[in-house]
């Protein structure tokens, strides 16, 4: 009876005098700091690197193309999660409870769905907008313009959004599973299972896109191979100027085109183990174990993170860019008419 008594006791909960809590499970303090050190480190990047980018891209104009106001929409998605998603999130994984409110746990789940799908949408329209440029990047301006680049933002925010809030918010996402909701359901907890038709139809607006930009992105390197082997088949040096040009474009192109790669590789790694286990966990009552849970869905937060790393990594543009922001040089008058490329190499 004693031991009965006292392991009754040593159970902690979310809310210790509501029926019905969640169970809470305790970290000790070191582990816990670590957690929350670690865990907080990728909201501020996600927040602070993304904004960088956004200010960047909208302050200097040489940067105003169509390819760089996608990747702006991009970059304010992984802000937004960031800002939005991540700092709860943090919260929720380390003391292992949610403790803001019924509501909120379903614009948090609507929000996290809606910057992911934008996020993939928007690095579709950027993988067409690649392969227009790097194919034919002299006529690439008349074809891929601001407009469309804008048209293609729009209809990606609108159809994420759409989808997201069209699920959690009006709790479609539990038919026919209400029984295994009511089941896993305590006061403290923020969980939002699929259905399997969702979850299915979730899956394949995932799927798609991705095929797409594999796609998409080998053909493009493809071409880069076969364009970097013609130029350098060329011994003789009295090229016409039109073809020196097309020449220094067609390296410009195919360098923005694996660096944004890197960006679909780096997406695509992150998102992956998560989709699948989704997939997974609908069609087997929801067997994921919540430590495995929680590390796939820290995979995909940190995703939005790595973005600016990569920019800040393979873009000599966005690096002065950084630095003009940081020093406070951006507060001139004159300063959003710099030239960002005046020392970059035109090289692969």
């Amino acid at each position: 009876m004693v031991n009965n008594f006292s392991q009754a006791e040593a159970v902690e909960l979310c809310y210790q005098d509501v029926n019905g809590s969640c169970v809470k499970t305790p970290y000790t303090p070191g582990p816990r700091a670590i957690l929350y050190a670690v865990l907080g480190l990728g909201a501020v990047l996600a927040v602070f690197g993304n904004l960088l980018v956004i200010i960047a891209i909208l302050h200097f104009r040489q940067l105003h193309t169509p390819t760089n106001f996608l990747i702006a929409s991009l970059a304010c998605a992984d802000f937004l999660v960031g800002a939005t998603v991540m700092p709860f999130s943090t919260v929720r994984s380390v003391e292992s409870c949610w403790y803001f409110g019924e509501s909120y746990c379903k614009f948090h789940t609507c929000f996290d769905t809606s910057f992911c799908f934008a996020s993939l949408f928007h690095l579709c329209c950027i993988s067409v907008d690649r392969y227009i440029a790097v194919t034919d990047p002299l006529t690439y301006p008349a074809k891929f313009t601001v407009s469309v680049s804008g048209l293609c933002i729009v209809l990606s925010w609108f159809f994420s959004v759409t989808y997201s809030f069209s699920i959690f918010y009006t709790g479609a996402n539990e038919e026919g599973i209400e029984d295994l909701v009511v089941a896993l359901s305590c006061v403290g907890g923020c969980q939002a299972p699929l259905n399997q038709n969702w979850v299915l139809l979730c899956f394949l607006l995932f799927f798609i896109p991705t095929v797409v930009m594999v796609f998409i992105y080998g053909k493009i390197f493809l071409v880069a191979k076969y364009q970097a082997r013609k130029i350098e088949s060329i011994a003789s040096q009295a090229q016409c100027s039109s073809e020196s040009y097309k020449d220094r474009v067609a390296k410009r192109e195919r360098k923005a085109a694996k660096t944004l790669g890197i960006a679909v590789t780096a997406f695509l790694v992150s998102w992956l183990p998560y989709i699948i286990d989704a997939m997974i966990d609908a069609y087997m009552n929801f067997i994921t174990p919540p430590y495995v849970y929680e590390i796939l869905v820290w995979c995909v937060y940190y995703n939005s993170a790595m973005n600016p790393l990569i920019y800040a990594f393979f873009y000599p543009w966005f690096q002065k860019a950084v630095k003009l922001i940081v020093s406070g040089q951006v507060l001139r008058s004159d300063s959003s008419t710099i030239n960002l490329f005046s020392e970059e190499a035109d090289t692969d």
